[in-house]
């Protein structure tokens, strides 16, 4: 791991710069939106905006891409989002913040796509799977380390708006020098729908849900610790922990994936979480047990997307692999775009103790469905299936496709090709 980390720390550090940035201005949104007296569900379709954005951004990247090249696509998204990032203070208005939010994640998903496209190319087969997990240590930490930022300055002011735009623009120069070669970059049709249903429906399901419990917590975190009442300082702990129990417990549940039924790890895993929501919802008065509901909840949320594409992918064929991640990707983002449209209708019905009833549903509904997955077909034997390769519900086709390789090297013969669920 030290000659992967040697090789490209500096686009890690790019990366890292642009997790900070991206981090920061989401838990700033949720506290700044409710100074400027923000309804809950207004500040719910500003959230969900991004996720609109960066769906459609992952649709349209790769053309664009194709068409003027990596260096200008990655220069040109990046000054968009330096400059979105300090015109939300002049324009404190739902609209204007909703289009900024789409704008954003349109162009952070092609910054994403660029950047770990050059990751991606930096690194031999071999050692793919060194690279995907620094990265996802680097993503955790860039949005651990954006909360701490927000203590520097007062939400109120211009600072903590500039700070990001500062930072974005700074992670431009480490990504930009590093790269010698331009990588390739080829895309795959997504599968239809349909016929990932029928290969999986457990996959299609729990992707589905848990881009709604993903993007409900990175998005409406913050407005609920708004709503509660919590401090800055409550509201930047409350997130930074959810982001480390997702960094803490995704190599013990990885490391149980390669060793059980997932069927079985992803019911268990999804029980976890919608356990510590329906704690959070309790006991959410009391501080300590609010960081440790979020802890359990983001230790268990976060690996449940790579748990079930790997489930997904065990029951695939090798040809049908690239089409079903395009497949899950989509079902990822339209219930990302759906999370937090769903959080706040239901905190606005019910108060801020919403928030922790939605990922209960969500995640209870998981493990619920899982069971019932169970009872009608066997499992694929734990000796025939694929590594678990550490992918967040963030990622976007360039890291799923790595993490395809990844699982594609690591299958024994006969791991792959199954099909039915």
């Amino acid at each position: 791991m030290f000659q992967v980390l040697a090789s490209t720390w500096a686009l890690l550090f790019g990366i890292l710069l642009l997790l900070v940035g991206n981090g920061l201005q989401g838990t700033l949104l949720g506290i700044r939106g409710g100074l400027e007296g923000f309804s809950t569900f207004s500040m719910s379709i500003i959230m969900s905006a991004y996720f609109v954005g960066f769906l459609g951004g992952s649709q349209t990247t790769p053309w664009l891409i194709r068409r003027v090249g990596h260096i200008r696509v990655f220069a040109a998204y990046g000054s968009f989002v330096s400059a979105i990032l300090v015109l939300y203070p002049l324009f404190p208005n739902p609209i204007a913040w909703a289009l900024f939010r789409v704008a954003m994640g349109f162009c952070l998903s092609g910054v994403y796509v660029t950047a770990e496209s050059w990751l991606n190319n930096s690194v031999t087969n071999e050692r793919r799977g060194q690279a995907l997990s620094l990265y996802l240590i680097v993503q955790m930490a860039g949005i651990v380390a954006a909360q701490g930022l927000m203590l520097v300055a007062d939400p109120a002011g211009f600072a903590l708006f500039i700070i990001p735009s500062v930072l974005v623009s700074i992670s431009f120069a480490p990504i930009l020098l590093a790269v010698t070669p331009t990588p390739a970059f080829e895309t795959t049709r997504p599968m239809r729908i349909a016929k990932l249903w029928q290969i999986s429906p457990l996959g299609c399901v729990g992707v589905l849900l848990m881009g709604g419990v993903f993007s409900a917590t990175f998005g409406m975190a913050s407005v609920y610790g708004s709503q509660a009442g919590l401090s800055v300082a409550q509201i930047s702990g409350f997130i930074a922990t959810i982001y480390m129990g997702g960094m803490v417990l995704q190599y013990p549940i990885g490391w149980l994936s390669d060793r059980m039924d997932r069927r079985l790890l992803i019911l268990l895993t999804a029980a976890l979480c919608a356990l510590a929501s329906l704690l959070g919802m309790i006991f959410g008065g009391d501080y300590w047990a609010l960081l440790a509901a979020g802890f359990l909840i983001g230790g268990s949320s976060n690996p449940l997307y790579a748990l079930l594409l790997a489930y997904t992918n065990d029951r695939l064929t090798t040809d049908d692999m690239a089409g079903a991640s395009g497949g899950m990707l989509f079902l990822n983002g339209i219930g990302a775009i759906m999370g937090p449209l769903a959080t706040g209708w239901i905190m606005t019905a019910t108060g801020p103790q919403g928030f922790f009833l939605l990922l209960t549903v969500l995640c209870a509904t998981m493990a619920l469905y899982a069971a019932w997955r169970m009872t009608r077909t066997s499992a694929v034997p734990v000796d025939d299936t694929g590594h678990y390769p550490p992918v967040l519900p963030s990622a976007t086709a360039v890291v799923v496709d790595a993490a395809r390789e990844v699982f594609l090297d690591s299958a024994q013969d006969g791991g792959v090709g199954n099909t039915g669920d």
